[in-house]
C-alpha cells in the first residue's frame, strides 16, 4: 500500500469510528473533539485527523466553531428542520432523475432493502436497511455530487432516528411509506413517488421537533 492510500485509509477509519459514536449517541451534541486526543487514540498524526473532521463536517455530524474548535453538531429543532428540508428537496431531485433509469434489477434492490427493514430485529439492523432503501431509490440518477451530499444527509438523519428511538422507543414494524413509494415506482408514476418521498422524509421532523 502506498503512502497516499495508507493516509486515505487512516482518514476513513477515523471518520467512520467517530461517525458511529455520534450517530449512536455515544458522543453527545456539543461534545468537543480534540485533534490531539483523536490522533493519540488512532496512533496517527494530526493531518488525517483534520481531514476526518472535514469529512464529518460535510456529513453534518460535526461543526467547526471559532474559538470553540470542532464539536459534535447540535440536535436542536433548527438543525433537525434543516436536515429534513435539505433531504426532502435533494432526494426528490435525485429520484426524479433516477426514475427514467430504473430497471427491474433496481426495483428488486429497493424491495430487498424494504424487506430487510421490515424484518429487522434491532434498531441498528433497521437503520442499515433504511439507509440502503433510500440509497437504492436514487442510485441510478447519474449525479455523483448529489449522491455524495445525500449520503452525508442520510447519516445525519440516522443520528435523528437513533435519538428518537432512545426517547420514544423502537420496535419492529412494517414501513407503509416505503411500500407506497415502491408501488408508485413500479407504476412508473414519478410525481406520486416524489410526493410520497418528500412526505416520508419530513415525518421524522414532525416526530422529533416539539410543536411550537
Amino acid at each position: 500500500m502506498n503512502e497516499t492510500n495508507e493516509s486515505a485509509t487512516i482518514v476513513t477509519r477515523i471518520a467512520e469510528a467517530i461517525a458511529e459514536r455520534i450517530i449512536a449517541g455515544t458522543l453527545k451534541p456539543d461534545a468537543p473533539l480534540r485533534q490531539d486526543h483523536v490522533a493519540r487514540e488512532f496512533n496517527s498524526s494530526h493531518v488525517p485527523v483534520r481531514e476526518a473532521f472535514r469529512q464529518l463536517e460535510a456529513q453534518h455530524l460535526v461543526v467547526a466553531l471559532p474559538r470553540r474548535g470542532v464539536r459534535v453538531a447540535p440536535l436542536d429543532a433548527a438543525s433537525i428542520r434543516e436536515i429534513s428540508e435539505m433531504r426532502a428537496a435533494l432526494e426528490v431531485v435525485a429520484l426524479r432523475h433516477a426514475v427514467p433509469r430504473l430497471t427491474q434489477a433496481h426495483l428488486a434492490k429497493i424491495e430487498l432493502a424494504l424487506i430487510e427493514g421490515e424484518n429487522a430485529e434491532t434498531l441498528q439492523e433497521f437503520e442499515t436497511a433504511n439507509r440502503a432503501f433510500h440509497r437504492a431509490l436514487v442510485a441510478p440518477c447519474g449525479m455523483p455530487r448529489l449522491l455524495a451530499s445525500l449520503d452525508g444527509l442520510q447519516r445525519a438523519n440516522s443520528r435523528l432516528v437513533f435519538a428518537m428511538a432512545r426517547s420514544l422507543g423502537w420496535q419492529p414494524r412494517s414501513n407503509q411509506d416505503h411500500r407506497l413509494i415502491l408501488g408508485a415506482l413500479r407504476a412508473r408514476n414519478p410525481e406520486q413517488a416524489s410526493s410520497l418521498l418528500a412526505r416520508h422524509i419530513q415525518t421524522i421532523e414532525r416526530m422529533t421537533v416539539p410543536a411550537a
